[in-house]
């Protein structure tokens, strides 16, 4: 594949890397005394030279040879004993959006921590609007990390079961994989689609393969190999979505890439990593990745810096970890002849690490420029203007208000919920001919809820005995179960919501936010109709985000206005704001970690087992519609 990430491509400047090699021109630069890392065969090798011209590297000084005869009048010369120089850290999946800031502000959090390279799949903004917002989303070249597209392919997540504000089909896959900062196809989440090969998904991996980039993928089915090896065979090579460690050792026999994923909410990867050490399995099909990350997690506590202290606190040797986010992440997606190692001839992207334990980055190089030293960059993005397209994308069509919320108890147990937005429930069963009058007595309804677990993207299809009131089936603060409803914004009184309840938020109050996977349409939670409505106006009024309210008061609101995902300031104040949510959330009674993250996939329906989406309950198994009342 030709790489298009370096500042010089090799073969405009070989010769001038040969005579810096043999000493018949200075290097640009020189870093003398390091402890080396050679991923390339898993040692570390003290005091060691680094001769670096053209944004590569022209020579490895080992043991007693050093570079002393490429350094010149002209030479930056850095001194490194007792650091560790790395390769720059590569994040193998992530999506940007997550961190709720864009792409130049995105460098700006993770550069200064050793990232150098992401791979990242803006499904999110794709879902919004489409491959056209994608492209404006990494048209952003404010920051010197190199951010490489994975265009999404599953805009929808599912198809049928939820609106989205876009699509994306083949033929834009095709399109998208002439770009040069793309380098695979997104994950491919729609795995019932390529079971039942569906022609369009199955193109899209071929447009992927034609160009020959690699599929990435999503597959969180556990221990199936029947299933894992038809989707193998599609052409998918990686998937991020293993829970067990009987899940990562099936897919690594099936050849698969495994993501090892620690990010804000799923921490997948201390639930395996000690099997998978204790096995004694070759890991150079093992990849690092964040997936999602919250600015507040970027801020504070780091992004692969984060995960490489974890892993190697759970006993993963420090070089086998760092050769997963760096040479492994490259030779997946046919980078390793250029990025990935620190060798003759490769991009001088590079970390100076104080230790192998805590990972604090003194100096990061990007194509042999210093671009941050001791956790601070060493540039400024300019604030990106993104165009009004893709900051006003809120489109409800009305103003809800309490009685939108109002979920009346049919004697008719079997009737979904699925409302025109405009249209109270009862209005819109009415206008179907439902007699509204033959309501449930007070008590108890046996009524489907969506199990939530804390750090987990798996959901539980539960029913449970919800109050009925006056009429109304209504949430249970005591019991934990809150009422949800989702809203299409994307198409005005074209779309619909829809209702459901969910256990395992403990809140008092509300929640709402605009960040809710992968539709990303109005999501609403609470234990009471008046803040609901309230969380909801609030984000209508912003244009998107995340906000918290309590007994009519507005506690803590994010406002992200392009496309309701992505805020437009700096990473430390967008952190401040969702810092300021994360208090509400425990304030008002929830323990989770990243809770909001957890909420946010309580609509995506392509992860078992029950989902809420604007249309209803989707039993993301069978992939049916579920009810909301049972019999």
């Amino acid at each position: 594949m030709l790489n298009t990430f370096c500042k010089t491509p090799l073969w405009e400047c070989n010769k001038e890397l040969v005579r810096i090699a043999l000493g018949q021109r200075p290097a640009d630069v020189v870093i003398k005394h390091a402890n080396y890392v050679s991923v390339a065969t898993g040692e570390i090798l003290p005091d060691t030279d680094i001769a670096i011209g053209c944004g590569r590297v022209a020579f490895l000084g080992i043991g007693h040879h050093t570079a002393d005869r490429c350094i010149g009048p002209d030479t930056k010369v850095i001194d490194a004993t007792g650091l560790f120089a790395s390769p720059g850290l590569m994040d193998s999946h992530i999506h940007v959006e997550s961190s709720m800031i864009g792409v130049g502000e995105y460098g700006r959090a993770v550069v200064p921590r050793g990232t150098t390279a992401i791979f990242a799949d803006p499904h999110e903004v794709g879902n919004v609007r489409g491959l056209k917002g994608t492209r404006c989303m990494f048209d952003d070249k404010s920051s010197p990390l190199k951010a490489m597209m994975t265009p999404p392919s599953c805009v929808p997540a599912v198809h049928d079961v939820e609106d989205t504000g876009a699509t994306i089909d083949a033929a834009d896959i095709a399109e998208s994989m002439q770009w040069d900062d793309v380098v695979a196809l997104g994950e491919m989440m729609n795995f019932p689609g390529v079971f039942a090969a569906d022609e369009n998904l199955l193109d899209e991996i071929g447009e992927t393969l034609k160009a020959d980039h690699v599929v990435t993928g999503h597959l969180p089915l556990g221990n199936h190999s029947d299933k894992l090896s038809a989707y193998v065979a599609a052409g998918v090579t990686s998937d991020h979505e293993c829970n067990t460690w009987k899940d990562v050792q099936t897919e690594l026999r099936m050849g698969v890439y495994v993501q090892l994923r620690f990010g804000s909410a799923w921490l997948s990867m201390p639930e395996y990593l000690p099997q998978l050490i204790e096995s004694g399995m070759d890991t150079s099909h093992c990849l690092l990745c964040t997936d999602d990350c919250h600015p507040n997690t970027l801020v504070s506590d780091g992004h692969l810096d984060r995960v490489l202290r974890e892993a190697v606190a759970l006993g993963l040797d420090p070089v086998r970890a760092l050769q997963m986010c760096t040479i492994n992440c490259a030779q997946y997606f046919g980078l390793g002849r250029e990025m990935g190692s620190l060798t003759p001839g490769q991009c001088a992207d590079l970390v100076l690490f104080d230790d192998l334990r805590d990972f604090n980055a003194r100096l990061v190089m990007i194509d042999g420029d210093v671009v941050a030293k001791d956790g601070k960059p060493c540039f400024d993005p300019e604030p990106y203007a993104w165009p009004d397209w893709m900051t006003h994308t809120m489109n409800l069509g009305f103003e809800p208000t309490p009685e939108t919320f109002e979920i009346p108890a049919l004697a008719d147990a079997r009737l979904g919920v699925s409302v025109p937005n405009g249209k109270t429930c009862a209005e819109a069963l009415a206008e179907k001919g439902v007699d509204i009058s033959a309501t449930l007595p007070d008590g108890t309804a046996r009524v489907r809820v969506l199990g939530a677990e804390s750090g987990a993207t798996v959901t539980d299809d539960l029913v449970l005995d919800v109050p009925v009131k006056d009429g109304l089936i209504v949430a249970d603060k005591e019991g934990d179960i809150l009422k949800m409803c989702v809203f299409d914004r994307h198409h005005g009184t074209d779309g619909v919501h829809s209702f459901g309840f969910v256990k395992g938020f403990g809140i008092h109050g509300a929640f709402a936010q605009t960040v809710s996977h992968d539709a990303h349409n109005l999501l609403v939670m609470g234990d009471n109709d008046e803040d609901m409505a309230l969380a909801a106006k609030t984000l209508l009024e912003c244009e998107g985000g995340e906000v918290a309210v309590a007994d009519g008061k507005v506690v803590a609101l994010v406002e992200l206005p392009v496309c309701g995902l992505m805020g437009t300031g700096h990473v430390d104040d967008v952190a401040a704001q969702v810092a300021k949510v994360e208090q509400a959330w425990r304030d008002l009674g929830c323990t989770m970690p990243s809770p909001f993250m957890t909420m946010g996939i309580t609509s995506l329906a392509c992860v078992p087992e029950l989902r809420l989406t604007n249309r209803g309950y989707v039993n993301c198994v069978s992939f049916e519609m579920e009810p909301l009342i049972e019999a």
